[in-house]
């Protein structure tokens, strides 16, 4: 932060409490109630859209939190999977490379000065009935990057508002993280078998966009004995083509768990 902020006593309380309650958090009820309570102590907001990007910024989670019955359409218009406003809003800033950052759309709003390039993104938030918007983002990490986007904040956001978010991004960057894998786990266990050593090789050589044959070269067998086992994996996944195996793997951490298969020698 370029402004210096220092926090008064209570303020500093609030940011004590915040982390503590952070820290056991495990699962997606803890997290909402941690969201719902602590941190609107410290971050009053109306909407929180926790989004977990993969190595290419592509949407692996996404979480809308909210204490108060919000409207689906307008649920949809803010998270949304292919085009949400918190998605494109995070990638804007990642190409922009300015975190944390805001926008003000409220009445006697000034579009140059409403946020750190997200003016044109005003007209659309306030076509959606929210006055203001403060998010970040952490890095590109090897376990995937996440934001935060928090909608409708009482006040007009400040660099101070800025700064809370900042100091309290890592427990929900970690916090998001423990919830995606747990889900993930999860969901790992519904399939009707492990995915086996070798469906998970070819799933990896798939994600590196080699052909059936090229992974056959690579794994020492034959491309239809590849297409085949694509086969059986594309099944157990219930997908039908490779971007779709891809999409779930990594839904699935199949990636994280599969071990690098090394290249047979020529």
């Amino acid at each position: 932060m370029e402004q210096l902020v220092i926090l008064s006593k209570l303020e500093q309380e609030y940011l004590l409490h915040a982390i503590e309650a952070a820290l056991p958090v495990q699962d997606a009820r803890q997290f909402f109630l941690w969201t719902q309570g602590q941190l609107q102590s410290l971050l009053p907001h109306q909407v929180m859209v926790c989004l977990q990007l993969g190595a290419q910024d592509e949407l692996q989670h996404v979480e809308c939190l909210h204490s108060t019955v919000l409207d689906a359409e307008l649920r949809s218009r803010l998270s949304n999977r292919e085009d949400g406003l918190a998605l494109r809003l995070a990638r804007h800033c990642r190409h922009s490379g300015r975190l944390p950052a805001m926008l003000d759309a409220g009445p006697g709003a000034d579009a140059p000065k409403a946020g750190q390039g997200l003016a044109p993104f005003q007209g659309e938030l306030r076509e959606l009935g929210m006055e203001n918007l403060l998010l970040h983002g952490s890095e590109r990490l090897p376990g995937g990057s996440t934001f935060f986007v928090l909608f409708g904040l009482p006040h007009r956001p400040q660099p101070r508002q800025a700064y809370f978010l900042e100091l309290l991004l890592p427990y929900l960057h970690m916090s998001l993280q423990r919830i995606n894998r747990q889900q993930a786990q999860a969901r790992v266990g519904t399939l009707a078998r492990p995915v086996s050593a070798r469906e998970a090789e070819i799933l990896h050589w798939v994600r590196e966009g080699k052909s059936n044959e090229e992974i056959g070269l690579i794994l020492g067998i034959s491309g239809l004995t590849v297409k085949n086992h694509l086969q059986r994996l594309y099944r157990l996944l219930g997908v039908s083509n490779r971007a779709q195996a891809i999409a779930r793997g990594m839904a699935l951490h199949l990636f994280d768990r599969a071990p690098l298969p090394l290249a047979r020698a020529a």
